[in-house]
C-alpha cells in the first residue's frame, strides 16, 4: 500500500506558511495555504479561527500560481496566547475539505488538532540549530584526578571495562567513577562529530550513579571533581562552540536530601512544607512511582520555590550564571512536576522556572521530559521550549526499523514492552499524531532521539542495515538531534540500565566507520538551513520507504528514507538535476530506485512566494 500526501493541500508553521514566527496579542498574522494542481478546483477558501473558542471565519485569496500549485493567503487575528485555526476548503462540486495539524479530513475535527499561533516568548535563536549529545557522567570518562577519590560507602566499585550491573542489587550502585574532567578531556571527540550541545545528566551530590536521587542543590558532587570542575567543563566547552545543559529533577530528591532529613526528623521543620506526606506524624509521604528513596515536592510550599525556583538565589537561576553559566535545562519528570490527585500545580511551577531563567539569562533553553505523548497541553510553549519524549519520534521509529517483538522496555514506554511491526505508514501516522500536537516552535525544539540512557540502545534490535536510515531521520525531522554517547561507536544494550556502558576510549579505533556515519550526517544536519527551521511536506509512505521535503525560501532537501529495496515514486517533486546530498541511488523521472535500506538527501532551490 502507498498514500501519497505529494498530492494534498499543505500547510504548517515554518515562515513559508506563516508571516512571523513571534505573533503578539492583536496582531494579524498572514498564513498560506499550498494546493497541488491535481486537487480538487477549490471554489471557497477559508481560515476558520477560534478567538476565545468562538468561531470565527475569514476568506483566503490566491497569491501566487506555479505550475504545480496554488498559493492561497488569509489573515488570522490573534486573539489568545494560544490561538487555532483551521482551513476550510470547498470545491465547486460542493465538496468540502478540512485541513488542521492531523492532516486533511472529509468530517469535522476537534479544536485540540487545529494548527497554533502562540504569542509566549519565544526560544533562543539558537535552540533550533543544535546537534544534542548526551552524557551520563559515570561512564563518559575517567580524568587521573579520579584515581585519588575514595568510593563512597553507597558504592560498588568497578573497573571500567567491568561489564554494567542492569538487573538486581548494585544497579543503582555500581560506580565506575566517571567524572567531569573526563568529560573535558573528550571534548574535541565532540567537536569532531560536530555536537554543539552538551546534556549533561544529574551533577548533583547523590547516592546512586545516575544522581537523579539528589542530597543537595547547592554543590556539584565531589565524586565529580566538585564546582570547579563544573566550571573547567562549561568554560572548555564554551570555547570549543559548545554549549551545555543541566538536568533538574523537581518533581522528587532523594530521601537522605537535606531538605528531606530535615523535615523527616522535625516534623516542625520550615523544609516540612517541602514534601508531600501521608500522615500528621510524617512518617508516612508520596514517592515518585512508589520508590520510597524518591519523596515528593510539594510545589505549596512558597519556600521551597524560593529555593529551588524562583528567584536570583534558586538553584534554577544560580547554575545559569557565572561561574557555572549553565545554558539551560533539561527538567527531568516534567510531567508529574506539581501533580498529585486533584491538586495540579504544573502550569505555576513550568512557568515560574521558565520565568526565573529569563531574569538569569534570557538566551537559556528550558526542555521538559515527558516519555508519554507529551501532548495534553504542556507544551504549548508557555514554559518549556521543547520535549524530550518518545511518542513522536523514537517509538514510531523503532517500531518501523527494528526486528518486530524486540526488547523495549523501560523508559522508551512501549506498552508490551516490546517492538511491534510498523509499516512506514504506521511510522508516518504515529508521528504525525503525536507531532500535531506541538505549536511549529516547540517541534523544532523536541528532542529527536534513537535512545537514551533511559532505553535499550537502537542499534541492539534493528533490522539489518537501518541504522543510517535512523540517523538519518534523527537528522533531518523537525526538532533537535540527540546523539546517545556510545551511539556512535555502534554500542548496544538490551534496556536502559545496560545502555550505560562505560564509553570504550581504549577501542575508539574500532569504530572508525560508525564514528564517519554520525560525522558525515551531523554536518549535512548543520549545512542546510533548511534543515533547522524550514517547513516538513511528506512526499510519499508506503510499507517500505517515506519521503518528505524539508522547504525554505533560500534552498529545500529532499529526504528518502527506506528500509528494504525498491522504488518511490516522486514525479513532479525530484528534477533530474537535483543536487545530490547524501546516499547513492538511481533516479531518474522522478523515480527513485534503492537496492536496499537507503537514506538519501537532494539539495533543491529555495520556494520563491511574493513578500508578505
Amino acid at each position: 500500500m502507498t498514500a501519497s500526501p505529494a498530492g494534498l493541500p499543505h500547510h504548517d508553521g515554518s515562515p513559508l506558511y506563516v508571516s512571523t514566527q513571534e505573533p503578539v496579542l492583536g496582531e494579524a498574522v498572514s498564513v498560506r495555504l499550498r494546493v497541488p494542481r491535481g486537487f480538487a478546483p477549490l471554489r471557497v477558501v477559508r481560515v476558520r479561527s477560534n478567538p476565545d473558542r468562538e468561531p470565527s471565519y475569514a476568506d483566503a485569496r490566491i497569491v501566487h500560481e506555479t505550475p504545480e500549485a496554488v498559493w492561497w493567503q488569509a489573515e488570522v487575528v490573534v486573539e489568545n496566547p494560544v490561538h487555532g485555526y483551521r482551513w476550510l476548503l470547498e470545491d465547486r462540486e460542493a465538496n468540502t475539505w478540512w485541513l488542521t495539524s492531523k492532516g486533511i479530513s472529509t468530517v469535522e475535527t476537534r479544536d485540540i488538532d487545529d494548527f497554533r499561533l502562540v504569542t509566549f516568548a519565544a526560544p533562543p535563536a539558537w535552540g533550533r540549530e543544535q546537534i544534542m549529545y548526551q552524557v551520563f557522567p559515570d561512564r563518559f570518562a575517567r580524568s587521573a584526578a579520579a584515581d585519588d577519590r575514595e568510593a563512597p560507602a553507597w558504592a560498588w566499585p568497578a573497573s571500567w571495562g567491568d561489564p554494567v550491573i542492569h538487573q538486581g542489587p548494585g544497579t543503582g550502585e555500581q560506580f565506575y567513577g566517571g567524572d567531569l574532567d573526563g568529560v573535558r578531556e573528550h571534548l574535541d571527540h565532540l567537536v569532531d562529530l560536530g555536537v554543539t550541545l552538551l546534556y549533561l545528566t544529574p551533577v548533583f551530590p547523590a547516592r546512586s550513579n545516575h544522581r537523579y536521587d539528589a542530597l543537595s542543590f547547592d554543590h556539584v558532587d565531589p565524586l565529580l571533581g566538585g564546582d570547579e570542575a563544573l566550571v573547567r567543563l562549561v568554560e572548555a566547552a564554551h570555547e570549543r562552540g559548545i554549549r551545555v545543559i543541566g538536568d533538574l529533577t523537581t518533581n522528587h530528591s532523594g530521601d537522605a536530601h537535606e531538605w528531606f532529613r530535615a523535615s523527616f526528623e522535625n516534623p516542625g521543620a520550615l523544609e516540612s512544607g517541602f514534601y508531600l506526606w501521608l500522615d500528621g506524624a510524617q512518617s508516612d509521604y508520596v514517592s515518585w512511582l512508589g520508590f520510597r528513596s524518591l519523596p515528593k515536592f510539594n510545589w505549596n510550599s512558597p519556600e521551597l520555590r524560593a529555593r529551588f525556583i524562583e528567584g536570583p538565589d534558586s538553584v534554577v537561576a544560580r547554575f545559569l550564571k557565572p561561574p557555572f553559566s549553565f545554558d539551560g535545562w533539561r527538567i527531568d519528570v516534567a510531567n508529574m512536576t506539581g501533580r498529585y490527585r486533584e491538586e495540579d500545580l504544573n502550569e505555576e511551577v513550568r512557568r515560574t522556572i521558565r520565568r526565573t531563567m529569563v531574569e538569569a539569562n534570557p538566551d537559556t533553553l528550558l526542555v521538559g521530559e515527558s516519555t508519554n505523548d507529551a501532548s495534553g497541553g504542556d507544551f504549548t510553549g508557555d514554559a518549556w521550549h521543547g520535549a524530550m519524549t518518545y511518542a513522536n519520534f523514537t517509538r514510531p521509529l523503532w517500531n518501523w526499523l527494528s526486528v518486530p517483538g524486540s526488547p523495549a522496555g523501560g523508559g522508551l514506554g512501549m506498552t508490551l514492552g516490546r517492538t511491534t511491526d510498523y509499516s512506514g505508514l504506521d511510522f508516518y501516522a504515529a508521528h504525525r499524531e503525536f507531532a500535531a500536537a506541538f505549536p511549529w516552535r516547540t517541534r523544532l525544539h523536541t528532542m529527536n532521539a534513537l535512545d537514551t540512557h533511559d532505553t535499550p540502545r537502537f542499534t541492539t534490535s534493528a533490522r539489518e542495515g537501518v541504522v543510517p536510515v535512523a540517523v538519518g531521520l534523527a537528522m533531518t525531522m523537525p526538532g533537535i538531534p540527540v546523539v546517545w554517547a556510545g551511539d556512535e561507536f555502534g554500542l548496544t544494550a538490551a534496556d536502559g540500565e545496560q545502555a550505560r556502558t562505560p564509553m570504550p576510549w581504549d577501542a575508539a579505533g574500532e569504530y572508525v566507520d560508525e564514528v564517519a556515519l554520525y560525522r558525515r550526517l551531523i554536518a549535512l544536519k548543520r549545512s542546510h538551513p533548511a534543515l533547522n527551521g524550514g517547513g516538513i511536506r511528506w512526499l510519499h509512505v508506503s510499507e517500505e520507504a517515506v519521503a518528505f521535503v524539508r522547504e525554505g525560501a533560500s534552498e529545500c532537501v529532499l529526504v528518502v528514507a527506506a528500509r528494504s529495496a525498491g522504488e518511490v515514486d516522486l514525479a513532479g517533486e525530484l528534477p533530474d538535476d537535483a543536487e545530490p546530498l547524501e546516499g547513492a541511488a538511481v533516479w531518474g523521472a522522478g523515480l527513485v530506485h534503492v537496492d536496499g535500506p537507503a537514506f538519501l538527501a537532494w539539495r533543491l532551490p529555495g520556494v520563491t512566494l511574493p513578500a508578505w
